[in-house]
């Protein structure tokens, strides 16, 4: 990814890009030819760099995706009770607004989704985003205003096993085992709720979450593929080896850099913060 790419350049732009028609809309653009108006569409650059997708993938070695700004339409969809209660609301918008032909939001790194959605909230209700945020410093909420348009983006900076691959290695550091693992995609991500769902259900709420996660992620623990294995491994190994590997996929995991300062009105100091993804993010103040 080029230094330019390095700046979340494409989402300072305004809506006076480049132009073009979803590729499912009817052949006469009703919109430009009797309104005079063209949804615009923009190209988002993609944190992975495509260098994870595999070669059979539109998104293989791309740099960006193109995507068609939010209408009512999407609105419909953010609104949908089934598709919120399936917890596919975002794919389903995502899948609408993408318009690189063939791209599919589920086999989408989460860091390169979340780079899409952020695009997506500045083309539909620009980049100022108000919400509540407690202080670090004092614990008081207050309302903030925060300017998406100046996230970074967090390129991948560290190379696959294969090129076309999402897998990287990790070299634990107290038992010295190589751990492959992978970026969560779409599909991880919809899959770990769907577990939790299931947990909480059995009455197991949210007390294995870290292992969870890291059961999802790895794929092998010193040449061992056998998933069974694998979680009894990750649910004994040693804490600082367990740190290490989350702390290594944290660090190195391509996406939106979410992080970003607020200046608290109670305790009037300037504070870190990671910016929160409510309800509002897609639904603003009017």
């Amino acid at each position: 990814m080029s230094e330019d790419q390095g700046r979340n350049a494409v989402f300072t732009q305004g809506n006076d890009g480049p132009a073009g028609v979803h590729p499912h809309m009817p052949r006469k653009n009703v919109m430009l030819e009797d309104f005079g108006y063209e949804v615009p569409v923009e190209s988002v650059p993609l944190p992975s760099g495509g260098v994870t997708y595999p070669p059979n993938s539109v998104l293989h070695g791309k740099d960006s995706v193109e995507i068609r700004a939010m209408t009512a339409k999407e609105e419909d969809i953010l609104t949908s009770r089934a598709l919120i209660k399936k917890g596919t609301v975002i794919t389903h918008l995502l899948n609408n607004c993408i318009t690189t032909q063939g791209a599919n939001a589920d086999a989408m790194l989460s860091g390169d989704r979340n780079a899409v959605m952020v695009a997506l909230r500045i083309t539909g209700y620009g980049a100022d985003y108000n919400v509540d945020v407690s202080c670090p410093n004092c614990n008081e909420k207050s309302k903030q205003t925060f300017d998406l348009s100046s996230l970074e983006i967090k390129p991948l900076d560290i190379s696959p096993v294969d090129v076309g691959q999402n897998e990287f290695e990790f070299e634990l550091p107290v038992t010295k085992k190589v751990v492959k693992f992978k970026f969560m995609t779409g599909r991880d991500e919809q899959e770990m709720l769907r577990m939790q769902e299931r947990l909480k259900k059995m009455g197991n709420v949210g007390n294995n979450l870290v292992t969870q996660r890291l059961q999802a992620a790895v794929i092998s623990i010193g040449g061992i593929t056998d998933k069974s294995k694998i979680q009894l491994f990750i649910q004994n190994m040693p804490a600082r080896d367990s740190l290490a590997l989350r702390r290594f996929i944290d660090d190195n995991e391509p996406g939106i850099d979410m992080n970003t300062w607020m200046d608290c009105p109670n305790c009037m100091e300037t504070s870190q913060v990671r910016l929160p993804l409510g309800a509002s993010f897609f639904w603003p103040d009017a």
